[in-house]
């Protein structure tokens, strides 16, 4: 059965698509927290209608109203998608509508189009996601650092190969483990300054006639500018790519040094002892601590390789201008940000509240020919 076409894009269709079309074009179930970026995005596109004497001083007044109205409703959970509604935009064009009344409420689709402002909203996401990453990763760095301070001194074989290779100090160990984080947090700056810059105002792919400011709208939104190419702006996810890809190499980093924490809690290493906060035990086995934060972090970085693959997959033979192929973008790159935002506070509070055994380490520095570099530098120097 059709269903009837009060989507955004049925100006010439003569019923609405099927029931198996509907469904598979739906996107409210992931994208509906991009709710209030796109309503952000709607205040800034008013004013823009507004400057551009499309809209009247009284219009302006009611949009704003209606605007902020359906934000507070949205927060609150009291507004919330039909189930026939295919995605963000059309739901909350129906929120202002019933706030706004038609006359008003329609007037905001003028000047643009879903993809110059899906564009834009998942930029918004990504530079709140990125700042929400960078806390985490500062206090990551931190648990590493005040750990590494706390064990000042305490010698351990370094390993190449995992072999015993020399004796180095604990803290360098460890201090080797945050610097890749650091170079992350470097690459999430980076990332900014590419990923600031507004795709508002290209529409579906070449602008619009309508002279609106789309500087201003940036402005708003808190750009630094705007994108170069509006064929550019509307198709290219290279900078999702980019972020899914910094979130790859924090999982990454994270991964490493959970496999030598899972060897290291192990009763034949015997570096380290975890916090029972951060285990678990053994439904069978009650000997058994289980380092499972560690475990699972292996696992997650699994996942967050997995979706960048996936998308660098769904980007690598799209031709210009937008394709409905990148409605798929947004759910790995979320599941990406979501499994990291979950991971870090549990994998830190682990690094915090592990106990090194000093005297395993120290004795295992010398142990297993660690010293036959400096043995054989010294029948060198001595000639």
């Amino acid at each position: 059965m059709a269903q009837s076409n009060d989507a955004l894009w049925g100006g010439r269709f003569a019923t609405g698509p099927s029931d198996a079309m509907a469904a598979l074009s739906k996107s409210t179930h992931f994208d509906w927290r991009l709710a209030l970026y796109d309503l952000r995005g709607t205040a800034a596109h008013v004013k823009a209608l507004h400057k551009a004497e499309l809209l009247t001083d009284e219009e302006l007044a009611v949009l704003e109203k209606a605007i902020r109205e359906l934000s507070k409703r949205v927060e609150a959970g009291s507004f919330r998608p039909k189930p026939e509604e295919e995605d963000v935009h059309a739901a909350l064009e129906r929120g202002l509508i019933e706030i706004a009344g038609i006359e008003a409420g329609a007037k905001v689709r003028a000047g643009r189009s879903r993809n110059d402002q899906i564009a834009t909203l998942i930029r918004l996401y990504m530079l709140d996601a990125a700042d929400a990453l960078e806390s985490l990763l500062l206090d990551y760095i931190d648990a590493l650092s005040s750990k590494a301070e706390e064990y000042m001194g305490v010698s351990m074989a370094g390993r190449t190969h995992l072999q015993h290779a020399q004796p180095i100090l604990l803290s360098h160990h460890l201090a080797a483990h945050a610097w890749p984080q650091v170079r992350n947090l470097q690459r999430i700056e980076d990332f900014r300054k590419r990923a600031k810059k507004s795709p508002y105002g290209s529409a579906a792919l070449a602008g619009n006639s309508f002279g609106m400011d789309v500087e201003m709208i940036a402005q708003e939104l808190g750009f630094s500018s705007t994108t170069e190419n509006s064929l550019d702006a509307t198709s290219s996810r290279d900078l999702v790519a980019e972020f899914s890809f910094i979130l790859s190499l924090i999982a990454i980093d994270l991964s490493r040094f959970a496999d030598e924490i899972i060897a290291w809690a192990t009763i034949d290493f015997g570096y380290l002892k975890l916090s029972d906060e951060f285990s678990t035990g053994s439904s069978m086995m009650p000997q058994k601590k289980n380092p499972d934060v560690a475990e699972l972090a292996r696992g997650k970085a699994g996942r967050v390789i997995g979706n960048l693959t996936g998308l660098l997959a769904t980007l690598k033979a799209l031709p210009l201008a937008y394709n409905r192929d990148l409605q798929e973008d947004k759910e790995p790159l979320f599941d990406s940000v979501d499994s990291l935002a979950l991971l870090m506070p549990a994998f830190t509070g682990m690094v915090r509240t592990m106990e090194f055994n000093r005297s395993k380490l120290e004795t295992t520095a010398t142990d297993g020919y660690s010293l036959a570099t400096d043995v054989a530098e010294w029948l060198v120097k001595s000639g």
